[in-house]
């Protein structure tokens, strides 16, 4: 027998409302970019942009032959479309899980909508995810209406806002440096300067998150084989249950290190930390790191009754792999952590 073929896809449709369940939350993704802002980069400049799609396809022949010029944008768009493509699985193992669809908004998308993140976005979400994916020279900056929109729905009990700000490589003006750090992380695509997510470090100043995204780190691997190193877990802290069934995350060749801003850790729990590889030197392992912070937690407290999570996007894609334990992360973040956490 054949299989089913999929559901039809949809473009340019109104969001539809989700009404509050009891016991199933409802989770969006806001991505915090403009999406022309980003696929019309001046392709002859090396640094600080996405590699266009023919660029993947040259690098990392055969794997993306698929994606021809008769059937797949081949500029930027197309690498930013892979995105949306690896987010699926994600939205599809939340919806099997609460019944509700998660929608995908961004701040400006194809067809050139601005959306700023305010009660259109806020007002029927139990569980939102915002991805730094936005390059920095492109000035996505969260304004004061939207950082106080945030703040807002924080308030409420039982809430949860997952940022995930990208690397930043090659931030230092000593060329030598961002070789180091190219040569440490191996990604031909990658440039010597790829610094993302000012939207989101906007928005984690303006709410009081300590956090800023740092580096594109190489996680280590297991001895002999290509997966990645387990996790340090701080299982003592997590008293959510984030990370419960949670053994590691997915190989990406460049991981932010969440480097904390504060001194005071009495609110701020660094649940997990990545072990990087060290056969090759970089400025953050010279200084005597052998570990990276992968996941944040800024619980409930005060005027914030909701929780802030910290993790990188990749978690929520599978352009870099999937195993069974990403596929718990994922369903404990559609439950609210392990504990049952509803709104």
């Amino acid at each position: 027998m054949s299989e089913p073929k999929p559901a039809p896809r949809t473009y340019n449709q109104i969001h539809a409302p989700r009404k509050y369940t009891a016991g199933r939350r409802r989770v969006s993704v806001y991505v915090g970019w403009s999406y022309p802002g980003e696929a019309n980069q001046d392709v002859t400049i090396l640094d600080n942009r996405y590699s266009t799609m023919t660029e993947v396809r040259r690098v990392e022949w055969p794997r993306w032959e698929w994606a021809d010029p008769m059937t797949f944008l081949q500029g930027i768009a197309g690498s930013l479309e892979l995105f949306f493509r690896a987010w699926r699985p994600f939205q599809q193992l939340v919806y099997d899980t609460t019944g509700h669809v998660v929608p995908v908004f961004q701040r400006v998308d194809q067809a050139g909508y601005h959306l700023p993140l305010d009660e259109r976005v806020l007002s029927d979400v139990d569980t939102l995810l915002v991805f730094g994916l936005d390059i920095l020279r492109a000035e996505q900056e969260a304004t004061p209406e939207e950082i106080e929109a945030v703040r807002q729905f924080l308030s409420r009990e039982g809430t949860c806002l997952i940022i995930g700000p990208h690397h930043d490589i090659g931030r230092s003006r000593d060329l030598a440096e961002r070789e180091e750090e190219y040569l440490h992380h191996r990604d031909a695509l990658v440039p010597r300067q790829q610094r993302f997510g000012w939207y989101t470090r906007s928005l984690m100043k303006g709410l009081g998150v300590p956090v800023i995204n740092r580096w594109g780190l190489h996680p280590a691997t297991v001895h002999g084989t290509n997966e990645i190193a387990p996790l340090s877990i701080a299982r003592d802290l997590d008293t959510r249950g984030w990370l419960t069934g949670v053994t590691s995350f997915n190989l990406h060749a460049h991981l932010p290190h969440y480097g904390l801003t504060t001194q005071d850790r009495s609110h701020i729990h660094v649940l997990a930390r990545q072990p990087i590889d060290m056969s090759r030197p970089h400025p953050f392992t010279r200084a005597g790191n052998r570990k990276f912070n992968a996941l944040v937690w800024q619980p409930p407290n005060g005027a914030q009754a909701g929780d802030v999570l910290v993790v990188d996007s990749t978690v929520f894609s599978t352009l870099f792999g999937v195993s069974d334990s990403i596929k718990r992360f994922w369903l404990n973040i559609a439950k609210g952590g392990e504990s049952g956490h509803h709104a």
